[in-house]
């Protein structure tokens, strides 16, 4: 009350001598409009300079009034100071935020809804060639790498990709995306080019020394079939000859698996409309699933979606899936093979099997190279543990997941899950 004090006291002191003359004269009504005038202008007056206070940021003095109005400016000046602070301790942030940025070995580029260029860190400009002229720029524009320009566009951040460097062909970036606030996005691009230059070194050892290994293996299969065919078989080196023809074997099969990793690593994307429903029959009937035994393989095709996709390469995978869950399951054991469609326009190809299930800690690391799995069984089974290493790069290259469900026991489930965008 204390606040409006002033203010009532001015209109009672001006409104008692026009009741006391208009006793007298009369016109009380006249007297009492041009009291309501006189305090109108008065406040009108005060608002005015408010305003060009304000207008002018409320730099400089502010007005001296009583009452009200002094209590208005008053807050109103506490409220700007307390800005002022808060806006110098924000550019203090922002200063920090750029200098720890600015150390990081990763480029940042923080990125508006439609993909222009907010900030970037001096890093960016060495990787990506951005300059901070850029700035309002969509990076579409600048980066133009077909796999970026794509990754921006379906806005699937789960995973990241690994380009060229747009100024030096011979680095190697890994970029990320994270979102954040409202529409906003912080772009981090890594370099891994030493990362990729160890891969490559690894993928090229592997394949040559496959390939040199391919030719020993074959001279000594061939002399090991000749002396197969001169031993009568009471000879008592065929035992050793027929161990070492099934150990000979099993080193054919890990070469040519070891090759075709190795292909799968350096070979170029041509991808075609490729036909599911009939790849499917002929992979059964490469494996003899269908010819041997009917009543074991269910083969059922609940979508008429086919992929755009390597026809060599899903054949490869479908046939270690299904190899695989006959393997390990019993020989009367049932198999179900599926292609089904999501709701979501996404396709599957899936291998169900009841056999011996794997342990929820094998299943993360089920698809590396040589893992297998430790299960306890009657009979050791034979494999090179590449088979699932293989099934994982097939899907990869094809932008599609593997799902695994299983249960020791109780049996498996193999799921291989295509976008919308792969089919055709």
């Amino acid at each position: 009350m204390q606040r409006w004090q002033r203010e009532i006291n001015i209109a009672v002191a001006v409104l008692i001598p026009a009741v006391l003359l208009s006793f007298f004269v009369g016109h009380f009504s006249y007297f009492l409009l041009a009291i309501t005038l006189f305090l109108y202008i008065r406040q009108t007056i005060s608002v005015n300079k408010l305003e060009r206070w304000l207008s002018q940021g409320g730099i400089g003095e502010r007005p001296d009034f009583k009452g009200i109005w002094g209590d208005i400016y008053y807050h109103l000046y506490k409220i700007r100071k307390s800005q002022k602070r808060r806006k110098k301790k924000l550019g203090k942030m922002l200063d920090s935020f750029r200098k720890s940025t600015s150390a990081l070995p990763d480029a940042i580029v923080v990125l508006g809804v439609y993909g222009e260029i907010e900030w970037s860190n001096k890093v960016a400009h060495d990787f990506l060639g951005l300059k901070r002229s850029d700035n309002g720029q969509r990076i579409p524009n600048l980066v133009r790498h077909p796999l970026f320009v794509q990754y921006l566009k379906d806005q699937d951040y789960h995973n990241k990709i690994c380009i060229p460097s747009p100024v030096n062909e011979n680095m190697f970036l890994q970029i990320g995306i994270v979102p954040y606030g409202v529409g906003l996005r912080l772009l981090m691009a890594q370099d891994v080019t030493h990362l990729k230059n160890i891969e490559r070194m690894r993928t090229d050892f592997v394949a040559n020394v496959s390939h040199e290994l391919r030719t020993p293996i074959t001279v000594l299969r061939g002399y090991l079939e000749t002396l197969q065919e001169m031993d009568e078989g009471n000879s008592p080196y065929t035992r050793s000859f027929q161990n070492m023809a099934a150990q000979t074997e099993r080193m054919q099969v890990l070469i040519d698996d070891l090759l075709l990793l190795a292909r799968l690593e350096s070979k170029a994307k041509k991808f075609e409309c490729v036909l599911i429903k009939d790849l499917l029959a002929q992979v059964c009937q490469e494996s003899d699933l269908l010819e041997r035994d009917e009543r074991r393989v269910e083969l059922i095709v609940d979508s008429q979606a086919n992929l755009r996709g390597d026809m060599e390469e899903l054949r490869s995978a479908f046939s270690n899936l299904l190899v695989n869950a006959m393997k390990y399951s019993q020989p009367d054991s049932p198999v179900k093979v599926s292609w089904r469609g999501k709701p979501d326009g996404s396709v599957y190809f899936e291998v169900e099997d009841f056999g011996d299930g794997i342990a929820s800690v094998d299943i993360p690391r089920i698809t590396e190279r040589f893992y297998r799995a430790e299960v306890k069984r009657n009979q050791k089974i034979a494999g090179t543990g590449l088979g699932l290493a293989i099934v994982k790069h097939v899907l990869v290259r094809h932008d599609a997941k593997l799902d695994i469900e299983s249960q020791l026991g109780k049996g498996s489930k193999f799921r291989c899950v295509f976008p919308r965008q792969r089919v055709c």
